[in-house]
């Protein structure tokens, strides 16, 4: 086991002692949360035992591909073999249910064995694969097993030629179907950033996986692959009037010339349209996977900082939220009453994204202020609504009073790696 002694008083002298006691008693309640969902066939998406079931909710007796593969990455540092063991089990479980054109599913039901691949209507999901792809890089890569990679070559391959095929008009960006991701109740489309985000970074893990396995002249061709995709998604995500000399003239779909110069990489874009939104979890994870410079993060962390996203606890997943009447505004936004403004994907709070947040403060070199942020996403997953120290899956925007799922894998396993990369110089930390 490693990283077991955290939280030295010596090194977290802004804290008081109460403080420290409470990240310690966190860190410790965090573990406990993500034992609750160890299966034997992977991470379930929450605890079976403390959720009840029924209706829609019964997806969550499942194996997550994108819930599991995040918790395999924010919990590497974890040794203990059954933690281990259910980090490659998540894997596996995924990998094997491949369907003939290469979609991997989005989760798999824990007590049939049937693969789902897609959310809420039936539409596929993306990001699922994306993230799945990065796992099983950060895993064999952590562990020194690629037995893992070796067997599953083809599929992984399959895997990424599937999501290639994604980008229809060569453009090197995804094309998006509405509702295609994590957001799976919610309006964007074609161009999102949260997804080509991961795009970029999916990239750059299968060169590494293709390097591990011998091929390093493919290797080459998917890491400038990578690079292009980078250069894409910075220009056409981050509005600027400044031009480059190669441009004659400011297009509406590569830069939103009418936007002016932004803050923060807007949330999606199309050749019609786009969401001047912040998607905060898209931005935080292109700062976390080097796609934006720390100059951009500055910009974008105080303008996150000035709309108080981090309040009443970090943080909320996208600003401002979407209101009845919004151009933005879709009908279906009240199925479960879920995406209420405030709520769930449209401006809920989500400790997941918190604990990117901390680690995004930290990179930025503030880790006093990442440390009290810390205690703060800390004090949010210590609310339940049955009992002390839930990790629910997401909490009320404006009140911060928990409205998820108990227990909920990625939530626990967020705070245990936000816990772990502060004792860490940020430079030496890879990242997502």
């Amino acid at each position: 086991m490693t990283k077991r002694i955290l939280f030295d008083p010596s090194e977290y002298r802004e804290l008081n002692f109460e403080d420290q006691a409470l990240l310690q008693l966190g860190y410790q309640k965090a573990i406990e949360a993500l034992r609750r969902n160890i299966t034997p066939k992977g991470f379930s998406a929450c605890s079976l035992a403390d959720n009840e079931s029924h209706g829609t909710d019964a997806n969550y007796r499942a194996v997550w591909a994108r819930d599991g593969a995040k918790s395999i990455s924010w919990t590497l540092d974890l040794e203990d073999d059954d933690i281990v063991e259910c980090q490659a089990a998540t894997l596996r479980t995924i990998l094997k249910h491949q369907a003939p054109a290469g979609q991997l599913p989005a989760h798999v039901h824990l007590d049939t064995d049937v693969p789902e691949y897609g959310g809420v209507g039936g539409i596929t999901s993306i990001d699922s694969a994306l993230w799945i792809v990065i796992a099983a890089w950060r895993f064999c890569h952590h562990t020194r097993d690629w037995s893992i990679i070796e067997e599953y070559a083809d599929t992984l391959q399959r895997t990424i030629d599937w999501l290639s095929a994604l980008d229809a008009n060569n453009c090197g960006m995804l094309e998006i179907p509405e509702a295609g991701d994590w957001t799976d109740l919610f309006a964007r489309s074609y161009h999102v950033l949260y997804d080509e985000v991961l795009w970029h970074r999916c990239l750059i893990c299968y060169s590494h996986i293709l390097r591990q396995l011998g091929n390093d002249e493919r290797a080459v061709d998917y890491e400038t692959w990578a690079d292009h995709v980078g250069k894409v998604v910075l220009k056409s995500f981050w509005p600027s009037t400044a031009l480059d000399e190669t441009e004659a003239g400011p297009s509406f779909s590569d830069v939103q010339f009418a936007m002016g110069d932004a803050r923060y990489l807007v949330a999606q874009i199309s050749p019609f349209n786009y969401s001047w939104r912040c998607d905060v979890y898209g931005n935080l994870l292109a700062y976390l996977t080097n796609l934006v410079d720390k100059n951009k993060a500055l910009m974008t962390f105080r303008f996150l900082w000035g709309v108080g996203v981090n309040d009443p606890g970090p943080v909320k997943n996208a600003y401002p939220p979407i209101h009845a009447g919004d151009p933005e505004w879709k009908d279906y936004f009240t199925v479960n009453l879920l995406n209420l403004p405030h709520h769930y994907h449209n401006g809920g709070i989500w400790p997941f994204i918190g604990g990117l947040w901390v680690r995004y403060v930290h990179k930025l070199g503030m880790t006093d202020l990442a440390r009290r942020e810390l205690v703060n996403l800390a004090r949010l997953c210590s609310h339940g609504v049955s009992q002390e120290w839930e990790f629910n899956e997401w909490h009320h925007g404006i009140t911060g009073r928990p409205m998820g799922k108990a227990f909920q894998t990625w939530s626990a396993a967020s705070f245990i790696k936000a816990c772990h990369d502060l004792h860490l110089d940020p430079d030496s930390i890879e990242h997502i």
